[in-house]
């Protein structure tokens, strides 16, 4: 099946507020629309020079939710953040993903229709995922990844639940640090209106750990309820020395949101 709006007066007032927190974008920008065999997949290019940098985002975050980052990406590096197909944005899913390789092919075809050369691919929890998936798969347009707390690396049950309900409150905090979460708030409720029908964010393999054939730099959070870090790390580094493990003390799956200027560096210095 496809995703997508409820009704039309939801999509609209969904992209309404997507229009508005657009505009906000702190440097220069040009939205593409690169065809997939999937469908349009929108894409926020920003920066004219050094090496190119694919953002993915997380789960109904769209390429709006790299707003805090780009400023300082887009000074060093040219910049493409992306619309995830099968979620809310400005992305046109016509085809079902329902598979791994779907969603490998899909980013295949973004990179395929960014031009020639490698990117460095950075990604937060489903992006991060995506972009593991292609790794493992087909590595070839991949210089590198920035994978901050993806799953992929244990069961999600209902710890993670729990902590969605409460990281939701967090999202009406008034004071001056969550000024990402005011700005991005009305995407997040919009975005529940959207029906989404992706494929199984399956558990890696030790195969295709071992298969992921660039450099990975894998950020987590001490406190994450989707894995037990230490283990991943552990897993990861004695599977392929390809694989860089940073673990962020304190730090829940929210890590992005909670220091920025960590997920920026790490980018940077990829």
């Amino acid at each position: 099946m496809i995703g997508g709006f409820r009704s039309a007066r939801s999509e609209n007032r969904y992209l309404a507020a997507y229009d508005r927190i657009a505009a906000r974008w702190p440097v220069p920008v040009r939205d593409v629309d690169v065809g997939t065999r999937y469908g349009p997949t929108r894409v926020r290019v920003s920066g004219d020079t050094g090496p190119p940098i694919v953002l993915l985002p997380g789960l109904m975050g769209t390429s709006l939710s790299w707003y805090p980052h780009v400023a300082d990406l887009a000074a060093r590096h040219r910049v493409y953040a992306v619309d995830t197909i099968g979620e809310p944005g400005r992305s046109r899913q016509t085809r079902p993903a329902t598979t791994g390789d779907d969603c490998a092919g899909w980013l295949h075809d973004v990179l395929d229709g960014l031009g020639p050369g490698k990117f460095l691919l950075a990604g937060v929890s489903r992006g991060a995922w995506l972009a593991l998936t292609l790794a493992a798969r087909t590595p070839d347009r991949i210089a590198g990844v920035v994978a901050v707390e993806p799953p992929g690396f244990a069961p999600i049950g209902r710890r993670f639940l729990w902590w969605s309900v409460r990281e939701v409150a967090t999202w009406f905090d008034p004071r001056p640090r969550a000024a990402v979460r005011r700005t991005l708030r009305p995407l997040l409720f919009g975005g529940l209106t959207y029906r989404a029908h992706h494929p199984p964010e399956y558990l890696f393999t030790d195969e295709q750990l071992r298969a992921v054939a660039v450099p990975v730099r894998l950020v987590l959070g001490e406190r994450s309820v989707i894995h037990a870090a230490r283990d991943v790390e552990q897993r990861v580094e004695a599977l392929n020395p390809l694989f860089d493990v940073e673990i962020v003390p304190r730090a829940t799956h929210a890590l992005p949101l909670q220091r920025p200027e960590l997920v920026t560096a790490r980018i940077l210095t990829a």
